[in-house]
């Protein structure tokens, strides 16, 4: 009987009981043991958390002392989850190579339930196929159609803001980055509202957008969102806000919105609450990760004034040989190519993303499964997961020299972009992978690319840049996995515009 069921669980007894059984399903879960021919096994002492404290308090370091007792592949209890990782870049390939039985969208389709309360498309995968066949979108002519509107907005915002402040004006350079991306990133993308105080519902639109992101972690490690304050309501005004009724009251929204939207109609009603869970979901792919890899970029330029130096010297260059002279307004246009003919400000970038990018691709196993690797052959479990963590490779002094310094020109060699990185005498293909592999490698990282490289131009040229807390800072790793880490605490600088 259910409901006798229920009573009695709800008594103090049955609280006993409930305690007890769940103690025993985590001692239980604890107890699995490695099988012939299975990767190393490492549980820890504690049932179901399993390693996850040491994990957390220095994942890489952790990592690397696993690589050394058990070699490039191994398993490990995380918060519940059995987890495979291959560090070997050598052997990445294994997961594009294995698609069928490793699975990304079980993986992805679940994380967008728990974080943004996209529920059907783990039951719809028609609609899942659509919407990411418009990613297209974000590559060739329509990058570039969407990169002459981004640079049109950054126009609006130096016009506006930026090169009127003619003395001095102190910021916090995190906010100053997560305000600038977001207020360009989503004009961009979604246009400009038309209905009433755009300023307002834009600075409303951010604040409650940067709460929702300052928990996404969290939401994405299952801790139900119930138990996150109110994050359950700015989820849902984040939501309310990019319903199909309010996106209809903005002007000049991009091709794929558009199309995204289209797709989405085709699937749900047009006024269902769950097609401004979709947009939110693109939006936080937009920018989550762009505002703190702009934030590093700017960091490292100003407390390395050689990087300073060189950046700066090839942006007169270019335009110098463009024939554009910075007047007293904005003037100032290059096109992708002429930005990416920008060497030294690429390796920065590179440079930032090897330093601070911790994305995993991560993949669910669909089946029991062999892998046949260089170093022999593995069997991975049907329900665990498989991971590939390339900040591991990022930080191998076997493929980048003394890994832990910045080198603003680590990516190139002789005036030119470097390609070719090597670990012992061979030639390593995945020598820097921010943006993941094979079906979840980023598909906006073209854009976010160019659009951190035009900021950086437009803002040396315009601005003259201080930093006021010359402090050494470092990676908070709350957000593993998901992307650029945050820095562990905010820097004070200034700026004006150049006389």
């Amino acid at each position: 009987d259910m409901g006798g069921l229920e009573l009695e669980l709800f008594s103090l007894p049955g609280l006993v009981l409930a305690t007890a059984l769940l103690l025993l399903a985590l001692c239980l879960r604890g107890r699995r043991t490695r099988r012939a021919g299975e990767p190393p096994l490492i549980k820890g002492w504690i049932p179901y958390l399993g390693v996850t404290l040491k994990f957390q308090k220095d994942p890489l370091g952790f990592l690397k002392s696993l690589q050394k007792q058990h070699g490039d592949i191994f398993t490990i209890l995380l918060g519940g989850k059995y987890i495979t990782f291959i560090l070997d870049p050598f052997q990445y390939q294994l997961v594009m190579k294995n698609q069928k039985q490793l699975s990304f969208r079980k993986f992805g389709n679940k994380l967008s339930e728990k974080t943004f309360s996209i529920k059907q498309m783990i039951h719809n995968n028609d609609m899942d196929d659509e919407l990411h066949v418009v990613y297209q979108l974000l590559q060739g002519k329509s990058l570039d159609i969407l990169l002459e509107d981004l640079m049109q907005n950054i126009k609006q915002m130096f016009e506006v803001q930026l090169l009127k402040t003619t003395n001095w004006k102190m910021a916090q350079l995190l906010t100053f980055c997560g305000t600038m991306i977001f207020d360009i990133t989503f004009t961009t993308l979604h246009g400009k509202f038309l209905a009433g105080d755009s300023t307002k519902y834009i600075s409303e639109l951010r604040e409650n957008f940067f709460k929702f992101d300052d928990k996404f972690s969290l939401l994405a490690s299952e801790i139900p969102i119930e138990l996150l304050g109110n994050i359950k309501s700015v989820q849902q005004k984040l939501i309310k806000c990019l319903t199909s009724e309010k996106l209809a009251e903005f002007k000049g929204s991009s091709e794929i919105v558009q199309k995204r939207q289209e797709i989405l109609e085709k699937y749900y009603v047009r006024e269902d609450f769950e097609i401004g869970a979709h947009h939110l979901a693109f939006l936080w792919a937009s920018v989550a990760n762009t505002f703190p890899a702009m934030f590093w970029a700017m960091y490292y330029l100003l407390r390395h004034p050689e990087a300073m130096a060189a950046v700066r010297d090839e942006i007169d260059r270019l335009l110098q040989s463009t024939g554009q002279k910075q007047g007293s307004g904005f003037s100032i246009y290059l096109t992708r190519e002429q930005l990416d003919s920008l060497v030294y400000l690429e390796s920065v970038i590179f440079e930032t993303f090897r330093l601070c990018s911790f994305s995993g691709t991560i993949r669910v196993i669909e089946e029991d499964l062999t892998l046949s690797s260089e170093t022999g052959n593995f069997c991975l479990r049907k329900g665990d997961m498989l991971c590939v963590l390339p900040a591991v490779t990022h930080t191998d002094p076997e493929i980048f020299e003394a890994p832990e310094e910045f080198r603003f020109d680590r990516f190139t060699e002789d005036g030119k972009k470097k390609t070719t990185f090597f670990k012992g005498e061979r030639k390593i293909k995945y020598y820097l992978s921010p943006f993941g592999f094979g079906a979840s490698k980023c598909p906006g990282r073209f854009f976010a690319v160019s659009e951190i490289k035009q900021l950086l131009v437009l803002l040396l040229t315009y601005l003259d840049l201080e930093l006021i807390d010359d402090k050494p800072i470092g990676l908070d790793h709350s957000r593993l996995m998901f992307g650029i880490q945050h820095p562990n605490s905010d820097v004070l600088f200034r700026y004006k515009a150049k006389s």
